[in-house]
């Protein structure tokens, strides 16, 4: 049987990492990219890489998606049966005050990736977008099948635009296109922005932590090896034009083109004060809490309706809050030891 190729965007970071390892076990011929950008820790995205160079069909190239031609020279390389775009300009907080980061790399660098894909016949398109993109919608569960055109934050505005873009090249030029709306990924190797981790780092340091929306808050917390599941099966359904589709009645979550979207979320909303619960613990320590207003670009709550994708690909995330916590904070002990550096 031929040996199946992917290209793996954002290789070295948290899900890319964990996707990149996956398929390598799997047998896949993967290659990676990575600009290595220092929005977090360059060191742990260095250490992620050392470890999927351990897979021999692994190989990884430093390139920026705005690199339009360096993009263009690695495509003529090599044809993929999947191209998994997980890299991003990433953070909501962040977009805020670097808007031209989240240019650079959502928009200009995800239509050099859409290009790429159309010259070079890549098998199917499979791509990061967000739970962010439902903005102000409060009816829940999020459904792929709501209107998502009220977003709160420049980072849900780029991967609606992300959806957009891969639509209209599904459309124009036949590519198959996957949409993947993640909810609150969290688990081992994960990013150092994100509140596990804040959260896990704080406590050990003795450290109060801040507690947005005075903890009346909920995610829909998806432990990395759902995720990765989930975008495992999802690479080997290659989607179909939706022979009931209506432009009268536009579903936004099927086409007419060979497109479709996906949320991938636990379907279980935690409260934040109970997700805090958990870290303490699993640390076996309590946390001193500064309870602060929402900041600008969050929203109170987010929940996932899954049963599109559990209908399609069969599966739905399975581990419990706690059990994942357990294993990142495992893995952050063994890691850094049981202070932060």
């Amino acid at each position: 049987m031929q040996t199946k190729r992917a290209l793996v965007t954002g290789a070295a970071g948290f899900i890319g990492y964990h996707l990149s390892d996956r398929l390598s076990r799997e047998g896949w011929r993967v290659t990676g990219i990575d600009n290595l950008n220092a929005y977090y820790d360059i060191r742990l995205k260095a250490v992620r890489l050392e470890q999927l160079r351990n897979h021999p069909r692994f190989s990884f190239f430093k390139i920026d998606l705005s690199d339009k031609k360096g993009l263009e020279t690695l495509f003529q390389k090599e044809q993929y049966d999947a191209v998994v775009n997980l890299a991003a300009q990433a953070g909501v907080r962040y977009s805020l005050t670097h808007p031209h980061a989240y240019v650079e790399s959502n928009l200009v660098g995800f239509v050099n990736l859409l290009e790429c894909c159309r010259h070079q016949g890549t098998g199917h398109l499979v791509f990061a977008s967000s739970s962010s993109v439902y903005g102000a919608n409060t009816r829940m569960p999020f459904s792929v099948h709501d209107n998502v055109d009220h977003p709160v934050s420049l980072y849900g505005a780029t991967k609606k635009a992300n959806e957009l873009m891969a639509h209209t090249y599904s459309h124009l030029y036949g590519i198959p296109a996957t949409g993947l709306r993640f909810f609150t990924v969290y688990g081992p190797w994960g990013r150092p922005d994100m509140a596990l981790f804040l959260f896990t780092r704080a406590i050990l340091e003795k450290r109060p932590i801040q507690v947005f929306n005075h903890g009346k808050m909920q995610r829909d917390f998806t432990y990395i090896d759902d995720i990765v599941e989930g975008v495992f099966r999802v690479m080997q359904r290659i989607p179909e034009p939706d022979s009931d589709w209506n432009g009268d009645a536009p579903d936004p979550g099927t086409s007419k083109a060979p497109y479709r979207l996906y949320n991938i979320g636990n379907n279980n909303p935690v409260s934040l004060m109970d997700f805090i619960a958990s870290i303490e613990a699993a640390l076996g320590k309590k946390a001193e809490k500064i309870f602060m207003d929402l900041q600008p670009g969050d929203v109170p709550a987010t929940y996932a309706d899954i049963d599109d994708l559990a209908a399609d690909v069969g599966f739905t995330p399975k581990t419990p809050l706690e059990e994942g916590i357990r294993r990142f904070v495992a893995w952050y002990k063994s890691y850094y030891g049981d202070s932060a550096r």
